[in-house]
Formats: C-alpha cells, sequence, structure tokens
C-alpha cells in the first residue's frame, strides 16, 4: 500500500483580482471557478487531491498550511467537505511556499514508526482544473515515479501543456528525448518571459508551464532543503521544535515558534531547492505533461478564460446585464450592473468598490492595491462585509462620529468579552436571541429588543439559540476604528 498526504498551500492574498481578493478574504476563498458545486478553489484543491485514492494508493490525513488569520475559514470551508480529516499548520507570518512545505514535511517525520516516509502531495490552493480525469491520472503517474526511486532523490513535477505565449508563469523546459513511461527529464527552469521569449518558448515545442505542483517524499524534501539552503532549514526546525498545538472540533491547529518563524528566510520552493536539482548529482526532477484545462487564476484575464462564457464571449455573475458587448467579464456582488457596447473589459463591482480594466492589462490591478497601501485605505484589506471566526458583520453605513453595522453571530458562538475606549454602542435584536454581557449584568434579548453600551465598559454578544442571531449595532464617538478593542476573554485565542 502506498501512502500520500496532501499539502495544500493556502497563503498570499491574490492582489491581481481586487476587489473580490482581499488581505482578509483572498482569493483562494472566493467561488471563481464557475463551479457548479459553489466550492471555493480551496475547497476544489483539496478534494481534487483527495480524489486520486485507488487500490493500493492511500489518501491520508490532508495538510493544510496557512496564515493564522485565515485558520477559521478553512476551518468553515472544511466543514462543508465530506469525509475530509485535516490538520493545520499555522504561519505567524507569510515566509512563502518553502518553509511552509518543510513545516508539513517536519509534521509527517513526527510519526512515531522510523520508517514512515508518506509521498507529499503538494499543491497551491489557488488554481482550477477542468479536466478531473486526466489531472488524477497524471498525479497518479507522478506518485509512480517517486514510489519507483528506492533511493528518494527523486522530485515528479506537474508541467502543464502551453495553450498560448503566456508572460504570467514560468517555464520548464523539458529533455526531448525523454521516455514518457518513465517521466520527462527536465532540462532547466525559466522564469516569466517577455513576450518574444514566451512565443518563442511556444514554437519550440519542449516548453511548459510551470504548474507549481510537485510530488516528493518528506525526506527528500528535507534532504534537498539541507543541501541547496541549510539556512531556511535551519531555521525552519528551530521554529517547529517551539511548536504548540490545540484543536477545534476534530481539527488540529498547529503552530510554529512565532518569533523563531519570523527569522525564516523568505522564500519559494522553486527558488530554494527545484531550480537547483537539474544537473545536480544528489537529486533529479522528473515532470509529467498536464493537459486538463489548468489556470492558476493569477490575474481577472485568467478567471474570464475558464469562465461560461455566452454566444459573445462574456462571462457574468450576479444581478447583470448587457448588451452590445463582447469577450467581457462583469462581475456584480450587490447591486444591478449594466454595460453598453464595451469589448474585452473586466468590471468588478463590490459593495465599497468598483474595477473597471482592459483584460490586456489585467495584470497590473496590483499597482492599484499598491496604492490604497500607500493611502492606508481599508478597501484594500477589508470588505464591507467582514467573516469572523464567530459569523461575520457588514458596515453598512458611518459618518462623523458614528457607525452603522449588522451583526451576525453564529448558534453556539460568542463575540470575546471586550472594551472600547473611544466609542459607546447600541444593540437592536432583529433576529433571534442574545445573550448580552455589560458590564456585571447578564441579559436576553429576542427580536425588537435593544440594550446600550456605555464607552469603556466590558461587554460581549453570545447566541444560545440554534438559530442565526442577526443584530444592528449603532456606534457612536471620538474614534470608530477596528483597533480600539481591548479583549479580556476569547474563544479563538485573540485576547
Amino acid at each position: 500500500m502506498t501512502a500520500v498526504t496532501p499539502v495544500i498551500l493556502c497563503g498570499g492574498s491574490g492582489t491581481r483580482l481586487w476587489p473580490l481578493s482581499r488581505a482578509s478574504f483572498p482569493k483562494q476563498f472566493l467561488v471563481l471557478s464557475g463551479s457548479d458545486a459553489g466550492q471555493s478553489l480551496f475547497q476544489e484543491a483539496v478534494l481534487r487531491i483527495n480524489a486520486i485514492a485507488k487500490p493500493g494508493l492511500e489518501v491520508q490525513q490532508t495538510l493544510v498550511v496557512t496564515n493564522e488569520d485565515y485558520r477559521f475559514l478553512v476551518l468553515d470551508q472544511l466543514r462543508e467537505l465530506a469525509n475530509i480529516q485535516a490538520a493545520l499548520l499555522l504561519e505567524p507570518v507569510g515566509r512563502n511556499t518553502a518553509p511552509a512545505l518543510t513545516l508539513a514535511a517536519m509534521q509527517v517525520a513526527e510519526a512515531p514508526n522510523e520508517n514512515y516516509d508518506p509521498i507529499l502531495v503538494i499543491t497551491p490552493a489557488d488554481q482550477t482544473v477542468k479536466n478531473q480525469a486526466a489531472f488524477t491520472a497524471a498525479l497518479q503517474d507522478c506518485v509512480a515515479i517517486i514510489q519507483a526511486d528506492k533511493n528518494n532523490q527523486t522530485i515528479a513535477i506537474l508541467g502543464i501543456t502551453p495553450i498560448a505565449p503566456e508572460t504570467g508563469y514560468g517555464y520548464i523546459k523539458r529533455v526531448s528525448s525523454a521516455k514518457e513511461d518513465e517521466g520527462q527529464a527536465v532540462e532547466k527552469f525559466v522564469e516569466k518571459p517577455d513576450l518574444q521569449k514566451a512565443q518563442a518558448y511556444l514554437a519550440d515545442g519542449d516548453y511548459l508551464w510551470n504548474s507549481g505542483m510537485f510530488v516528493l517524499r518528506a525526506s527528500t524534501w528535507l534532504a534537498a532543503l539541507q543541501e541547496f539552503r541549510p539556512d531556511i532549514f535551519l531555521a525552519t526546525k528551530s521554529s517547529w521544535a517551539a511548536r504548540t498545538q490545540d484543536r477545534v472540533e476534530r481539527t488540529a491547529f498547529i503552530r510554529p515558534g512565532k518569533e523563531e518563524f519570523k527569522a525564516i528566510p523568505s522564500e519559494s520552493i522553486d527558488y530554494a531547492v527545484i531550480e537547483k536539482c537539474p544537473g545536480s548529482s544528489k537529486f533529479i526532477v522528473k515532470m509529467v505533461e498536464l493537459d486538463a484545462g489548468w489556470n492558476d487564476l493569477g490575474a481577472w484575464d485568467a478567471v474570464w478564460q475558464v469562465g461560461n462564457q455566452d454566444a459573445k464571449g462574456n462571462v457574468t455573475s450576479g444581478d447583470t446585464l448587457l448588451t452590445n458587448s463582447k469577450n467581457s467579464l462583469v462581475h456584480a456582488s450587490s447591486r444591478l450592473v449594466s454595460a453598453v457596447g464595451i469589448e474585452n473589459l473586466i468590471i468588478v463591482e463590490t459593495a465599497d468598490a468598483v474595477l473597471v480594466v482592459d483584460r490586456s492589462n489585467s495584470q497590473d490591478v496590483k499597482n492599484i492595491v499598491a496604492k490604497l497601501e500607500e493611502q492606508k485605505r481599508e478597501e484594500k484589506s477589508l470588505h464591507r462585509k467582514v467573516s469572523r471566526p464567530w459569523g461575520w458583520y457588514d458596515s453598512v453605513d458611518e459618518g462623523e462620529r458614528f457607525k452603522v453595522k449588522r451583526i451576525c453571530v453564529k448558534p453556539g458562538a460568542s463575540l470575546s468579552l471586550q472594551m472600547h475606549h473611544h466609542r459607546a454602542e447600541h444593540w437592536i435584536v432583529v433576529k433571534g436571541m442574545a445573550e448580552v454581557t455589560n458590564g456585571n449584568q447578564v441579559i436576553t434579548l429576542a427580536e425588537n429588543q435593544s440594550t446600550y453600551i456605555p464607552q469603556g465598559q466590558p461587554h460581549r454578544l453570545a447566541n444560545p439559540g440554534k438559530n442565526p442571531l442577526e443584530i444592528i449595532e449603532v456606534q457612536s464617538g471620538s474614534y470608530l476604528g477596528e483597533d480600539d478593542i481591548v479583549r479580556f476573554e476569547d474563544t479563538y485565542g485573540r485576547s
């Protein structure tokens, strides 16, 4: 029996898919690929990898490497998937993919059986694949290549059959004489090219897109990292030795040492190891070609490419009306969006922002995000509706010295016991039942009842019922920023 461990790399902020993707709710948690089941890119990635199981090939617990801030987003989306067991490796800060994979390799190396050395199947969480059968077959071929290597020196990678001179991907150059049934030998990796080079690569026929999906044994990765980047290995090992662990329901939250993790050099899997293997005497890279409608949805033009296009090449989502328009993407989140006589445009509407960009310039949306950061605008990181581990809030209105929020609390959940220095709050229950801690008092409020929380008063909102609780919160005071909060107790480890 061959055992494989899926490793889902679930970091990144997806800046080129702003305003839908933001730092607090990045693209991997969005439904972007036209999934009939309404699944996010992260959920699709988990299911794709787990689907490679077959007689003689066992898929074990999924490891998700993600940022500490995303842990409850991941947990909520995992709850929606049947029969998926997972553990979360929580990074306190982003350090790119090489340290992330090292955490996963060190986790499986902790098995009590010293001879246990599972095959890791690594994928980013933000890709889409149209042909699941072709993907499964290619990944099973990668596993077979690793299984056949008794010296644990091989890394298998999926190379994507190119369909255009794409300048947004790195490329893999294969050795043209390689044998298909043993995987194709890799001659070299090349960086993202300009258009002229990309056209030459496409004409050559031996250059494939680098998918960022790898298969290798845990011991192989750790040995290769020690060979090529011992600084990353040692720093990650130090952070791993300082880890802590807790559980939410049946899911383990594993936290490497925070200060030790900050000291790890930031580097990608490719730069740290993979690109150094061709020509190495100790490690080799074999490639399996994949032609399965793959896309990494790196920009809005890619979302248009994989979307369900109508007869005029338009992809629409939400409440939209288009006339005399073609080859465009129009996404409406909160209101009617109409377009007349447009061509090759991207229009994305959310409750607090609208993006209009020519499809050919969609890679440059990141420049808008950079300007938002320069101006310290909340729209860079937060939507108007913000997900929280206890539910969500929607900032529906604000002005001088006031802000109005709609707040939803999940059944059985509660906010932290907290206090604000600069604002008071008025709460009105519009749905469900609320348990309110207000100083030394604990009261229960039903629909249409309200209460007042004075400035500086410790307070907590909880939902003791079996249905969602919704309230309207009116804040008033001299400062209404989200950072005016002191937490005394918190179920979610934020105090």
